[in-house]
């Protein structure tokens, strides 16, 4: 099946160096592969559950939308116990360290994900064993 994208240049020619780079035959089986690990972060997500202990790392630039984060980290100051901040230019890196139930860390997740300034949210669940 074909299928169209809007990808802002840089990104396109940041992701045409990646795949060649890694010796990938095509432009389309890059995506594919890109596609697939988009779902398999997605669903593991998505399959968290119960009490854990999750690191949530995400970029943002800094002038567009730091108050807006500020009162999201207030709502769920429940479930973060600390965070840590590095800027870089007008770019920010910050990590939130959380706890509590995983439903209600991907809640704030898909929050963070939602904001046009922010470039990527990742996170690293940790739970216990029973």
């Amino acid at each position: 099946m074909r299928t169209s994208l809007n990808i802002p240049q840089e990104v396109l020619d940041s992701f045409d160096d990646t795949w060649q780079a890694q010796g990938l035959e095509s432009r389309s089986r890059a995506s594919r592969e890109a596609i697939h690990e988009y779902i398999e972060r997605h669903t593991e997500l998505e399959a968290v559950e119960g009490a854990v202990v999750a690191a949530v790392a995400f970029d943002y630039e800094h002038t567009l939308v730091i108050g807006e984060l500020h009162t999201v980290q207030h709502e769920f100051e429940d479930i973060i116990g600390t965070t840590q901040h590095l800027h870089h230019g007008e770019w920010c890196l910050e990590t939130i360290f959380c706890s509590g139930q995983a439903s209600r860390i991907r809640e704030l997740v898909y929050q963070l994900r939602d904001f046009d300034a922010v470039g990527r949210v990742n996170v690293m669940f940790l739970q216990p064993v029973e």
